[in-house]
């Protein structure tokens, strides 16, 4: 058991120090209880579908203790804290709830998830998020997701993952930021810049 909770703790750490932009959609039929809600939680944004015209198809999060520090980030917190600053109240409310299944309208005001749309809204926020992630540098904005991942206690993994590689590699020297239609390079010349987005 040990050696099973230690790959599940490394994985998804592994997914907090990743260069890509990660979205979770939480849709009905979905599953984030326990374990895998941490990967509603290891997001940069996460979204969760409200139907309150069909409760008894609206997805729910479940947490459970583990979600409070079985498997720490980098940074050696629990996702719930890090997401919380590690401030006692928001804390203490999402704990009281462990085991009981929580709707949209109420994770995102525990601040459980990013945004809470209706089955009206739903498709179009989708497009609407993902269409501005895509509009904006994948280097430049990759850089400050890691940053805000990791903004917390400093370890020498944020320092590599959310500072050194950030910074130095994924913003100043690669070609979306430095090349010819690079960011930097026609900041202020009122061109507009070409984002090679198969690059992240």
């Amino acid at each position: 058991m040990r050696e099973t909770i230690g790959m599940l703790r490394r994985t998804l750490a592994r997914i907090d120090v990743s260069s890509r932009s990660i979205f979770t959609l939480i849709e009905p039929g979905s599953c984030f209880a326990g374990t895998f809600a941490e990967l509603a939680f290891a997001a940069d944004r996460t979204y969760m579908a409200a139907l309150p015209d069909n409760e008894d198809e609206e997805p729910a999060i479940t947490l459970l203790e583990v979600n409070f520090g079985l498997y720490p980030m980098v940074t050696h917190q629990s996702r719930l804290a890090r997401r919380f600053y590690e401030e006692a109240e928001p804390i203490d409310a999402v704990r009281a709830l462990i085991g009981q299944p929580v709707k949209a309208l109420d994770a995102e005001r525990l601040g459980l998830v990013t945004a809470s749309p209706d089955d009206i809204d739903w498709a179009d926020e989708i497009r609407i998020a993902l269409e501005e992630r895509a509009a904006m540098s994948p280097d430049a904005l990759t850089g400050l997701e890691a940053n805000l991942r990791f903004n917390g206690p400093e370890t020498m993994e944020t320092r590599i993952f959310g500072r050194l590689t950030a910074w130095q590699n994924w913003i100043f020297n690669r070609p979306n930021a430095v090349g010819e239609k690079g960011a930097l390079k026609v900041y202020g010349k009122g061109s507009k810049a070409q984002f090679d987005v198969s690059r992240v």
